[in-house]
């Protein structure tokens, strides 16, 4: 049975009684706030082109420059097998993975606007130390520092947007987050293709870079409203109604209002929200926002092709210039492809991109994996032909990343968490998602190494496994307001046996669960 759970057109108790405008403060509001997603996106598209250019191999991995430049007895697809490299790229999502919890802290006591400020700062000081960096040493604190300002900013950011947003536009106005990652990896991979021109210094130029977003998204988050959400949860219950009266562009607040007071009396009374999260009756928020859907955007295997975009077309035998530009093509079929699920995902819902898509991405790693087997060899140059053929593949596999696991990866999970956990709950999220993240970064290019093509088929058979779990488990929560999510999982085929209201609750949190 596929994922049932709906509640009536109206979404809920009150959300038929909301009024909202769109205003130029609201919109102010969510494209800074939306720049956190440039951070990100700048270093996942800077580090893969830093990590192929001459020069930078020659200054820092020596090694990995000369086996580069000579066909070895090893294959072509072992050319950048080399950890220390790996755990440049790796150490930053090492770092956010911690940072995060101090996020969750500052994010649920001091808000959501004081975490994207922390965010900036360190961003700010890890580019400028891989800017001037002389040894390794250098190198791997400046990325820890990067991670850092990504842990506050996945943090607080989806928080932030999917908090302001009215319900009727929540998915478009989330997915500014993805978007801006998105420009961001477009923008790191046209400067990559650019500084790889000057030398010795152009990857120094490419990491330096970085200072700019991080600039205008703390500059820009002096100006920042607080969430009317986190001003509540603070008690700053007057300061909260006037800013909901401003991002709403409407006096008439007063069913919107006494929901966020209703959802903040429950949250005041939950003294520990990362306990809170492991009761029976957060167990849908915990499997699919918490753990699952963060997992799963990483092992589609997406954030390997960002990563190592201008190694894999090198090590697939184009030039230098010609694997920087190819992936530079590909980050901007991900910008198209989030332009794409920003227009569409309220109306067609979160459920149909995630399947449709899934179905594409099968399919492509089927035909990458088929295509390597038969054409690529010991130190052949691909011919042009499956070259170009391999390009526009990967390019038909971001697009449909893009639109789903993507931007959904983030803006899915913001939604399902209640206020008295959604601090707590995206630390998590952020953490889990990080994880996968730095262990795919680590060990993709062994992977690629010993599995050759076969890396393709074994994301193929993960898309399968995760599109599954969307089918079962993912109720639909297009339009639905924040603060009623849980009403979905009380009329869910599967999860309402955790989420019924019962007598008694409180002592069932303290027994033995049934097996999920």
């Amino acid at each position: 049975m596929g994922g049932g759970g709906f509640v009536d057109d109206k979404g809920g108790r009150r959300a038929h009684l909301y009024e909202y405008r769109i205003t130029g403060y609201f919109i102010f509001a969510c494209v800074v706030a939306a720049m956190g997603g440039s951070l990100f996106g700048y270093d996942l598209g800077v580090s893969g082109g830093v990590t192929s250019m001459d020069d930078f191999l020659k200054e820092f991995f020596p090694k990995v420059y000369r086996r580069k430049h000579a066909h070895l007895e090893e294959t072509d697809y072992c050319k950048y097998d080399n950890q220390i490299l790996t755990l440049f790229t790796s150490s930053l999502y090492f770092a956010a993975l911690v940072s995060t919890f101090g996020a969750s802290h500052i994010t649920r006591n001091k808000g959501r606007r004081a975490s994207i400020l922390c965010g900036a700062v360190s961003f700010f000081l890890g580019a400028i130390l891989n800017a001037f960096a002389k040894n390794i040493a250098m190198l791997i604190i400046g990325r820890c520092l990067l991670g850092v300002g990504i842990g506050f900013g996945n943090q607080a950011v989806p928080l932030y947007l999917s908090e302001m947003a009215p319900a009727k536009v929540r998915g478009a106005v989330n997915q500014l987050f993805q978007l801006t990652t998105c420009l961001g990896i477009l923008i790191a991979n046209f400067i990559n293709y650019a500084t790889d021109k000057i030398h010795p210094w152009g990857w120094r130029l490419s990491l330096g870079l970085a200072t700019v977003p991080a600039m205008v998204m703390f500059i820009g988050g002096l100006f920042l409203p607080e969430t009317p959400n986190s001003l509540v949860e603070q008690g700053r219950l007057q300061e909260a109604r006037e800013v909901l009266e401003k991002v709403r562009g409407t006096t008439k607040v007063d069913a919107e209002f006494s929901d966020l007071k209703d959802a903040s009396d429950a949250a005041r009374a939950i003294k520990d929200p990362f306990r809170n999260l492991l009761k029976r009756k957060n167990r849908p928020q915990l499997v699919i926002a918490a753990l699952g859907i963060p997992a799963f955007q990483q092992l589609t295997g997406m954030n390997s092709i960002l990563f190592y975009a201008p190694v894999i077309f090198q090590s697939l035998g184009f030039g230098s210039g010609a694997s920087l530009y190819s992936s530079a093509i590909t980050s901007g079929a991900l910008v198209l492809a989030t332009f794409i699920s920003m227009a569409f995902v309220d109306k067609f819902g979160r459920r149909a991109f995630f399947l449709e898509a899934g179905v594409e991405m099968i399919c492509v790693m089927v035909a990458a994996a088929a295509t390597l087997a038969l054409k690529f060899g010991e130190g052949e140059k691909l011919p042009k032909g499956i070259g170009i053929f391999l390009v526009v593949i990967i390019c038909i596999f971001v697009l449909a990343y893009g639109r789903s696991w993507g931007p959904l990866g983030w803006l899915v999970p913001s939604e399902l968490f209640p206020l008295e956990t959604r601090s707590a709950g995206q630390s998590i999220v952020v953490c889990v998602n990080m994880i996968f993240t730095a262990l795919i970064a680590q060990c993709f290019l062994v992977s690629l190494c010993h599995l050759k093509f076969g890396i393709f088929l074994l994301f193929g058979g993960l898309i399968f496994i995760m599109s599954c779990f969307i089918f079962f488990l993912l109720p639909e929560t297009k339009q639905v307001p924040i603060e009623e999510i849980y009403l979905l999982w009380q009329n869910h085929w599967f999860w309402k046996r955790y989420c019924t209201p019962v007598e008694n609750e409180h002592e069932l949190d303290g027994k033995s669960l049934p097996p999920i």
